[in-house]
């Protein structure tokens, strides 16, 4: 449920609930003040005492109009007088001149502050005076030719003795059921915001004290719903962007070591063979040769070295740019392998090439980095492979979105804990990181890099005793196209 509906339902509820309290309690009080129920009638008192005087009222004026002589009798006068009394109403009848021949016992007990003729002449029928009565007059014809006048008069005071006691209470409980109500349901609503936003709040203070496991769960569909919705998506994004931060750090710290640790290798190799010709342990010239010789070799391991560490970097800053061009990569490889096979290090290398296809496959591909990871990747097989006959395929396959590269070598091949960590950078499955092999544990890692910096993908399969197989994709001209046109 939005706000905006919780606040228009609770705006509705203070509008109805009074009034449905209030007409609850009104009637409780009528029921309670007026307790008295007529002959099962279930009404108070008053008002079935109020329905009679009218009935008998209606009966005065009846025969005031239909058999005016009855007013002559006294037998009836007084009967009638006595049924009115009953009902707080009294009798008086009135001949020419203001001659009254009948005055209820009733009237003379109620003490007007003016005689009945003057109310005869000066007021209206139905008239409501200071002393909180009514009167009422019925103008007659006696069959002797006099006029008379018929009046009736009422008291009203228990009414009003009533009514004393009733409206003070109602007014009293049409304010309490409006402040209760109203104040109910302002806590109900206000405390259906302010809990949350205080959980909000706290958990707000919590991320401030770089507490980023404290969840934010409020389980509300609403717009504070969304807002802590929005606050733990940010809680995980932030415990995750710190968690890569911690893990980058790690990573720096493990590259600078693993950095000292490579150039130190050599270093002390080139002051090892400094510190012979100086103090004059090569004492010959083929001893000179073979010192100088050793330093040229670990000044050029020290320069390969700096050479991929710079380009990792480059590629994991993302700061060196990809020129990707469409490439067939069935000519593109086989021109690779016929170059490749005059090179003096293949002398004992048999290096094939198949593919499934031999019609023309465009692939979005950097020419140079694309050389780049194959060199890697060939190198690696050349340098760990401790068998005299070394076996290198090279195999393209494809289907609708991609091209895939299979290179498979007949190596050692490597254990399942090594496998997975092969395109991690300075990872060697050498402990001792030995660097006679000339693996500087960029190789694979620079090849994951270029490969992904591509939109492909990069893995290797191996087996120990049956040699290794590395795979790459690259994403096909025409379907990068179609996803372009989508």
């Amino acid at each position: 449920m939005t706000i905006k509906t919780r606040l228009l339902l609770s705006y509705i509820a203070m509008t109805f609930i009074p009034i449905v309290l209030f007409a609850l309690i009104a009637t409780t009080l009528v029921s309670s003040l007026y307790k008295d129920v007529g002959a099962g009638k279930g009404m108070p008192l008053f008002w079935e005492a109020s329905n009679q005087r009218r009935d008998l009222i209606a009966g005065v004026k009846f025969m005031a109009q239909t058999a005016p002589d009855r007013f002559t009798d006294h037998d009836f006068l007084k009967k009638t007088d006595e049924q009115l009394n009953r009902l707080q109403t009294g009798l008086v009848v009135m001949k020419n001149n203001n001659q009254v021949t009948f005055s209820s016992p009733f009237v003379e007990s109620l003490k007007l502050n003016q005689p009945i003729s003057k109310i005869q002449t000066n007021q209206t029928q139905n008239r409501w005076g200071w002393d909180r009565f009514s009167v009422e007059k019925y103008h007659t014809q006696f069959s002797d030719g006099t006029v008379g006048t018929v009046y009736l008069v009422s008291d009203l005071t228990p009414f009003f003795n009533e009514a004393k006691k009733f409206f003070p209470l109602l007014f009293l409980s049409l304010l309490l059921v409006i402040g209760l109500t109203n104040g109910i349901l302002t806590f109900l609503v206000s405390r259906s915001f302010i809990k949350p936003l205080y959980m909000l709040k706290n958990a707000a203070n919590q991320f401030k004290g770089g507490n980023l496991d404290h969840e934010v769960k409020l389980k509300r569909k609403d717009e504070i719903g969304e807002l802590g919705a929005a606050f733990e998506e940010m809680r995980i994004r932030l415990k995750k962007s710190i968690h890569l931060q911690l893990q980058y750090e790690e990573n720096r710290k493990e590259l600078i070591s693993n950095i000292s640790h490579d150039l130190k290798t050599p270093i002390t190799g080139i002051k090892a063979c400094v510190q012979g010709i100086q103090e004059g342990i090569a004492d010959s010239k083929e001893k000179q040769e073979k010192y100088m010789n050793m330093i040229a070799k670990k000044t050029e391991d020290m320069d390969v070295l700096i050479d991929e560490l710079m380009l990792y970097s480059k590629l994991d800053l993302k700061r060196l740019p990809f020129h990707l061009e469409p490439l067939d990569i069935h000519a593109y490889l086989r021109n690779y392998v016929d170059e490749l096979r005059i090179d003096p290090r293949m002398g004992n290398t048999c290096l094939t090439f198949s593919a499934a296809n031999h019609s023309p496959i465009l692939v979005m591909a950097d020419r140079e980095k694309l050389s780049r990871v194959l060199l890697n990747i060939i190198g690696n097989s050349l340098k760990y492979n401790d068998k005299p006959y070394k076996d290198i395929r090279l195999e393209l396959l494809q289907n609708n979105e991609k091209a895939m590269v299979h290179i498979k070598d007949n190596g050692p091949g490597i254990d399942n804990e090594s496998l997975i960590h092969i395109f991690d950078r300075f990872y060697r499955a050498d402990p001792s990181r030995n660097t006679e092999t000339g693996g500087s544990g960029l190789g694979l890692a620079i090849v994951k890099q270029i490969i992904e910096g591509q939109g492909g993908t990069v893995w290797a399969e191996s087996q120990l005793g049956e040699g290794t197989s590395i795979y790459f994709t690259l994403m096909r001209v025409n379907t990068i196209e179609t996803n372009s046109n989508h």
